[in-house]
């Protein structure tokens, strides 16, 4: 980020080889619609070109590249230009809906989709980012700019919630 801020074009298409698919991945997680998130990520990267003069060096990279798409997803979501409900449109991508190989069980995906997404923001973001995404505790702190301990206590909410929400899923597809 350093090499593309004092100029230099190529260190841009390493940041976007690095950067975009995690990001698109991240994006439809979010958003649930692929198309969307495709755009939001060519948002998140003019963004992330317009706003190069007000990168901190030596700052971690990932966190703020994160932040960047986290905003373009709320503007998104504040604009009203997507439907109330998570639309059941077929499968994420695999290499979105899974990071590993082998079988997996699309019932399960959907469900943890549905789930996710009854979640309120404050406790879906935090959970997205760290279990998706890698991103420690203090990395999403600085992506939603929240104190560690305050992203802490957001994500085991949301997890136990999550936790609750699997359970009663599970239950109606059983009874």
């Amino acid at each position: 980020m350093e090499r593309f801020c004092q100029g230099e074009a190529q260190a841009f298409e390493v940041l976007f080889q690095r950067y975009a698919g995690p990001l698109r991945g991240y994006l439809t997680r979010l958003t649930g619609q692929v198309p969307v998130a495709e755009d939001l990520c060519q948002q998140t990267f003019l963004s992330l070109v317009q706003a190069r003069g007000r990168f901190v060096p030596g700052s971690r990279v990932k966190p703020w590249v994160y932040a960047i798409a986290t905003n373009a997803a709320r503007d998104w979501r504040r604009r009203g230009k997507h439907p109330e409900e998570l639309t059941d449109g077929g499968e994420l991508p695999a290499h979105v809906a899974s990071e590993q190989d082998g079988p997996r069980d699309h019932g399960l995906e959907q469900s943890v989709r549905r789930a996710l997404e009854q979640l309120p923001e404050g406790q879906r973001l935090p959970i997205l980012l760290h279990r998706f995404e890698g991103l420690g505790f203090a990395e999403i702190a600085q992506v939603l700019g929240l104190t560690e301990s305050a992203v802490k206590v957001r994500a085991h909410r949301g997890y136990a919630r999550l936790r609750e929400l699997l359970a009663s899923l599970r239950a109606e597809m059983n009874g």
